[in-house]
């Protein structure tokens, strides 16, 4: 198992960890990091020096990746949206779910 491959089973068990004490915006970021390692792994599979290594800003690259469904690009701009004054996402989403979803997808395509 490659070195990303543990990282993102470690994000993915601190998320639902979180969930489960009721910290969603615990759970919220760890989606996000879990994801941004997958985006990482990604771009290098496809020849593409990763420009940061935040999460945030390689979810936002990938937002305008035209070889990703509308579908995938929606959920990385999920994964980016800032969280209103009273904590909460402006959409009805569960970032835990689309970041499994967006992270299954793109391994897909990393091993083939």
């Amino acid at each position: 198992m490659a070195d990303w491959q543990e990282k993102l089973g470690n994000e993915f068990e601190r998320a639902e960890q979180a969930r489960a004490l009721g910290n969603e915006g615990q759970a919220r970021v760890c989606a996000r990091r879990a994801a941004g390692i997958v985006v990482r792994e990604y771009l290098i599979q496809r020849g593409i020096r990763p420009p940061s290594a935040s999460a945030y800003d390689l979810l936002n690259l990938l937002k305008d990746d035209p070889h990703l469904s509308p579908d995938l690009r929606l959920i990385a701009d999920h994964l980016t949206l800032r969280v209103t004054e009273e904590f909460k996402l402006p959409v009805d989403a569960d970032l835990v779910a689309e970041a499994r979803v967006l992270c299954n997808e793109l391994i897909k395509q990393i091993n083939p």
